[in-house]
């Protein structure tokens, strides 16, 4: 038969996990648990490429400059909901949007300028034709 009672045994573990979470919350985390890298500000330009028949499109190449640049610095290919995001840093600046496809002699690829003022999102559709 057992001498010690139910009751003094079941306070325990519950003792146990208070002492401990007491010791966890007076010690910071170990320095290799710290983010010690602190992340830059940034912009970013989120757009979604549209068919002829207003539909999102999947695939398309998509190419980003700053408007004083003459060539892409930025490459991406739309998802298969027409969509792709890119980072940009932080202030003011313009920059030029276009998707990379083959158009009828004459016509450029759509294209679309975009204005970042600081830290923002700014939002850009580009519409294909025929």
């Amino acid at each position: 038969m057992n001498t010690k009672s139910s009751a003094t045994g079941s306070w325990l573990p519950v003792a146990l996990m208070v002492l401990a979470a007491a010791i966890l919350a007076s010690h910071p985390a170990p320095a290799f648990a710290r983010k010690s890298v602190k992340e830059k500000p940034y912009a970013l330009i989120f757009g979604t490429v549209y068919g002829p028949d207003n539909r999102s499109v999947y695939g398309v190449k998509v190419k980003i400059r700053p408007a004083a640049g003459k060539k892409a610095k930025w490459e991406l290919t739309s998802d298969h909901r027409g969509e792709f995001a890119q980072r940009v840093p932080a202030g003011e600046a313009d920059y030029v949007v276009w998707a990379d496809v083959k158009t009828r002699k004459g016509t450029p690829p759509p294209e679309a300028k975009v204005h970042i003022q600081n830290d923002e999102r700014e939002d850009v559709g580009l519409h294909l034709t025929e």
